[in-house]
């Protein structure tokens, strides 16, 4: 009974909870009782036990509560909590779709074309690291860490586009670097490899055979020559007039016909399939490969073999 008496004498309803201003994301569903949160909000990371916030509903009005999501910050008053609980929710979230391969430069040209951001928005925080990764990224950009996947996201005024690099940088630990080990090559050199086999060989089953030419000519010294490369800068990828320049300038590090090893970054986001296929090279007698109108893979031997695949798909 003393103790009971102690806990009510300790709720104040316009007391901070705490001193962090962390913001929360609460859902109440649909036909709850304000008394029943209390444990909910505890878990969300409110500092509130469910004894102080049922004590606290015997002197406030909990029967506004409505449903939906809300917006709350760990640094909030009782009082504070109830009126948003009692308040309009949070606009349902909406889909945003990142699209495999897609480079830093597409998201923040979708998201312009939606209205969202201004130019340069998420760019700008993705390119300089502004936003902390869960895992070290050696990476000058965040390039190829941006997980692409369909997104359920806060549309304006609430959207912020850190706050979709957070969850793709999440996504990406979750779908990859939690479940596989790395072996001999660095995480930097598997997303960049990842990333060029998905630009580079249209069907997944094909792209262990692919990352095994790759991985072999980076080995043995030889340029890559993948030419998705010298298209990583353009501001459309399918220009191919600009293409061309990019292909006899000396100077564009991301030329791999001119310079050996990998590109600087990746250049653009690989699905699981290209991670894995970089950490799970095949082994074969090609050093190099085609595709057919079909997309079917070719390997050569030899550069005479791989003339005469290109004779014969007519691949030039």
């Amino acid at each position: 009974m003393i103790l009971f008496l102690a806990l009510v004498g300790c709720v104040d309803a316009d007391a901070p909870l705490s001193q962090d201003a962390t913001v929360l994301k609460f859902d109440v569903p649909a036909g709850s009782a304000a008394s029943t949160l209390g444990d909910d909000l505890a878990e969300a990371g409110l500092d509130v036990s469910e004894m102080q916030w049922k004590m606290f509903l015997r002197g406030a009005d909990g029967s506004c509560l409505k449903a939906g999501s809300f917006e709350l910050r760990k640094n909030m008053s009782l009082t504070e909590v109830l009126t948003t609980l009692c308040g309009p929710p949070l606009p349902d979230d909406v889909p945003f779709t990142v699209v495999e391969g897609w480079r830093i430069a597409d998201v923040d040209a979708a998201l312009v074309e939606k209205g969202w951001i201004e130019a340069g928005d998420y760019a700008s925080l993705a390119f300089e690291k502004k936003v902390e990764a869960p895992f070290e990224i050696s990476s000058p950009s965040l390039e190829g860490y941006l997980w692409p996947e369909t997104y359920m996201v806060r549309p304006p005024p609430a959207f912020a586009p850190e706050d979709l690099i957070v969850r793709q940088l999440g996504t990406f630990k979750e779908r990859f670097l939690d479940t596989h080990e790395l072996g001999d090559r660095s995480l930097h050199d598997v997303v960049v490899m990842a990333s060029m086999l998905e630009r580079e060989e249209p069907k997944p089953a094909q792209r262990p055979m692919t990352a095994g030419i790759l991985w072999k000519r980076i080995d043995n010294g030889w340029q890559l020559g993948v030419d998705a490369t010298s298209r990583y800068e353009l501001v459309n990828w399918n220009d191919r007039k600009a293409f061309l320049v990019k292909l006899r300038d000396p100077k564009d590090p991301y030329n791999t016909r001119i310079h050996k090893g990998l590109p600087p970054t990746a250049i653009g986001s690989p699905t699981l399939s290209s991670l894995e296929a970089a950490l799970a090279p095949v082994d074969s007698p090609f050093w190099f490969y085609l595709h057919d109108g079909d997309g079917n893979f070719h390997g050569g031997r030899d550069a005479a073999e791989h003339e005469a695949n290109r004779a014969k798909y007519n691949v030039y």
